[in-house]
């Protein structure tokens, strides 16, 4: 049986990480996204909420969320400020392949201590020369007298300049193509790990996005995640599970720019009436509502099959492609309704607007959504 319900824990949930927003976040975004500034004072009380680590198990100290809990709280915290909520759910995805992949050790030692301490965390992935053909990392990590010792750059990284562990993809032999991929957990204060250059980005600029460098850095075998030659597949894995959400947030972007655009619609007169009541500004306000639920269900499908142990690689493709070019067609149209307002900072369409592009940017750019769409449908038909 199908049911759209959200169950009364959920409800509270939504009704929590809505407050947050609105308390938290809301009146500083604009703030935040002058300065470029990290909102440690947010995050930190976004840790006393349970709102960081929803992947980790309750028994590691974690929130033990849903993967449907946690898309529910991205899209509340990413109506507020997309930058700021990623600063927040960035520790919570790169928590997964520990949480999937991890040996009882690891957890033990790490997930444990990164929840009680409230360490932060950040998935080193894209490099300069590898960003969607993630099979092309360069990063190294060969194997020396017993420990791996990893060197290379990994950019775009966020929460690259406040993470107190990186989980880093570097590969044990090139020629092995992705069969070489091996994850690892990295403590910040190793020999050899630095931060370089903090990007100034469009938008979302509250969340820290840098460059980290990996130089003759040496890790023992016990910080491997899973074996060698799996760090494709926790690659693909942990994108699954982070897709829906970014769906989910691209969700809460664009529903504050259609509540923005639908206040202004309702007090803007022009030739005698609401702008709203003139057919045109009536079916772009429309649009942007039929999209913003098709989004949202996209995202929470391919949460439920993730959450039952399903195959979701299609539909978190579905959800990510498509709530990133609707919320980019949302924001647009925004700022649209609300005509020369629409453009200068003092209203925030004009923010919500350059934080939506990058939700067809990363975790695998829209392109390479429709490539995997693709190669799905050709599987299944022929």
């Amino acid at each position: 049986m199908i049911d759209f319900s959200l169950s009364e824990e959920q409800l509270a949930i939504q009704k929590m990480a809505r407050d947050f927003a609105r308390t938290e976040i809301t009146p500083v975004a604009a703030e935040y996204d002058r300065s470029g500034e990290y909102p440690e004072e947010i995050v930190k009380k976004a840790f006393k909420a349970g709102l960081v680590y929803g992947s980790i198990p309750e028994e590691c100290g974690g929130d033990g969320l849903s993967a449907l809990d946690q898309l529910i709280i991205a899209e509340e915290l990413s109506a507020g400020c997309a930058g700021i909520s990623s600063c927040i759910a960035i520790n919570s995805l790169a928590a997964i392949p520990l949480v999937y992949f991890g040996s009882a050790s690891q957890k033990e030692k790490y997930l444990t201590h990164i929840c009680a301490e409230e360490k932060l965390m950040a998935l080193c992935v894209t490099e300069p020369e590898a960003g969607s053909d993630v099979s092309s990392i360069s990063a190294t990590a060969n194997k020396i007298n017993g420990e791996y010792l990893i060197n290379g750059n990994k950019t775009f990284i966020t929460n690259g300049g406040v993470a107190d562990y990186y989980v880093v993809f570097a590969t044990i032999d090139r020629a092995l193509g992705h069969k070489g991929i091996t994850a690892f957990l990295v403590p910040r204060d190793t020999p050899g790990v630095s931060v370089g250059k903090k990007e100034d980005k469009m938008g979302q600029r509250a969340a820290n996005t840098t460059d980290v460098i990996f130089e003759d850095v040496a890790i023992p075998p016990e910080n491997r995640i899973g074996e060698e030659g799996q760090g494709f597949k926790i690659i693909m894995q942990t994108f699954n599970h982070s897709r829906p959400g970014v769906g989910a947030s691209a969700v809460g972007v664009a529903r504050s720019a259609m509540e923005y655009a639908l206040k202004y619609a309702a007090e803007r007169e022009q030739f005698g009436m609401p702008i709203f009541m003139h057919q045109a500004v009536m079916f772009m306000l429309a649009d942007m509502a039929k999209d913003i639920e098709a989004g949202r269900l996209l995202a929470w499908q391919a949460a439920w099959k993730s959450s039952r142990g399903l195959d979701n690689s299609k539909e978190a493709a579905f959800a990510k492609v498509f709530c990133g070019d609707m919320v980019m067609r949302a924001t647009t149209d925004a700022a649209q309704v609300l005509g020369g307002y629409g453009y200068i900072k003092d209203y925030p369409v004009e923010k919500l607007m350059r934080d939506a592009k990058v939700f067809q940017i990363y975790e695998g750019t829209a392109q390479i959504q429709r490539l995997l769409i693709g190669r799905a449908l050709f599987k299944e038909y022929f």
